[in-house]
């Protein structure tokens, strides 16, 4: 069976546009790691010669050298090379949900001609690290293929509400006080009687910030000092919501925070972003934060389900993917990702049993001290 991949590619401008060669940004992150050109041209499955000769081919074009060798201290990348290897990973980071759920699209639209469409659940589905592994682990063996949309959780439970998907997959905080901003958006479309939650996984989310930490950063209240860059996820994101919460709790107005209006659309580009010098903190996953290097500060576990309707359970392909969220290599794959844990992985929950905040949040009424977190709430869910 075939799969559709849609990529991207970088092209130095000019008469005739040359495009950056493949093994390039490979070449520039294993000079960067292992300090040596010869150990990097085996990293990337390259000789010497091939990888000194396309250094040096960029470094003409370019007009200023990418890698700095050293007699005897091998070799490091250069301000250029840095810079170049930050932005490729900021713009992977960026693209690379889109450009997957473009490659969904068409490979549904391919499929439907060229052959048969092998079994699939359709997600919707806030970014996560283990999902689009998960995702990549299906697709290595015959069998259910997930239908991948990563989108923000409230569009992500707004698309599920319309029958537009299978499964939405979204995240909260662990309940505390009397409810929060994410816990009054999500309830519009989580029905009691009419849905389950399957249990995916738990995370721990916090502050991102740079792997040295200059600006000396220990608390969301250290992001309103002046001089510190923030980069915030996208409105509507279950991490936005989460990051609002927070500091309406520690009294923190936005509009101290330089860069709150900066947005990313996922937990690995406000890493990069951080990584390449262009801001000083963002909030985000460990995971994210150790993919890159940085510095990470804990500040709420999570739990990550997915929300389901009663009669899909006793679909072959539900069942399926059930059985592969409790099977042993999807556990090996999240143990792998820092601040993860899958223990509870594939678990069937009613939707009461699962947020237990959940009647309380229903029932009660916003008090004054809750306006403009329903008003948010609400904008944004009516958007």
């Amino acid at each position: 069976m075939f799969r559709v991949n849609v990529n991207c590619s970088w092209f130095l401008d000019g008469e005739v546009p040359q495009e950056l060669d493949g093994p390039l940004f490979p070449l520039l992150q294993a000079i960067r790691e292992f300090g040596s050109l010869g150990k990097a041209a085996k990293q990337v499955g390259t000789s010497y010669r091939y990888a000194w000769g396309l250094v040096g081919k960029w470094q003409t074009l370019l007009g200023q050298p990418l890698v700095l060798k050293e007699r005897g201290r091998g070799a490091r990348l250069a301000p250029l090379g840095e810079t170049l290897l930050w932005a490729e990973r900021r713009l992977r980071a960026r693209l690379t949900p889109q450009l997957e759920s473009f490659s969904a699209e068409m490979h549904r639209e391919l499929a439907g001609i060229v052959f048969a469409a092998h079994p699939a659940v359709s997600i919707c589905a806030s970014h996560d690290l283990a999902l689009a592994g998960l995702r990549d682990l299906l697709a290595q063996r015959p069998g259910v293929q997930l239908d991948l949309e990563f989108r923000g959780s409230l569009d992500s439970l707004e698309a599920f509400g319309r029958n537009r998907c299978d499964l939405a997959g979204f995240h909260v905080a662990e309940y505390h006080g009397r409810g929060t901003l994410s816990h009054l958006a999500f309830r519009r479309w989580l029905k009691p009687r009419s849905h389950r939650l399957v249990d995916f996984v738990t995370r721990q989310q916090g502050l991102v910030v740079a792997s040295t930490n200059p600006k000396r950063i220990r608390t969301l209240g250290d992001l309103a000092q002046p001089g510190v860059r923030f980069v915030n996820r996208q409105r509507g994101s279950g991490t936005r919501f989460q990051f609002d919460q927070l500091l309406w709790e520690a009294g923190i107005d936005k509009s101290s925070i330089e860069g709150y209006q900066n947005e990313e659309f996922t937990h690995l580009a406000v890493a990069a972003t951080i990584g390449s010098g262009q801001a000083d903190a963002g909030y985000g996953i460990k995971a994210a934060a150790a993919k890159y290097g940085l510095a990470f500060i804990p500040l709420v576990n999570e739990r990550y389900f997915f929300v389901c309707r009663n009669e899909s359970l006793d679909e072959p392909t539900v069942r399926q993917l059930l059985d592969e969220l409790r099977g042993a290599e999807f556990r090996s794959l999240v143990a792998s990702l820092p601040g993860y844990d899958a223990s509870r992985a594939g678990e069937v929950l009613t939707v009461r049993e699962a947020l237990p905040w959940y009647d309380r949040v229903r029932a009660r009424q916003p008090g004054p001290d809750d306006d403009h977190r329903l008003a948010l709430a609400e904008g944004v869910t009516a958007r």
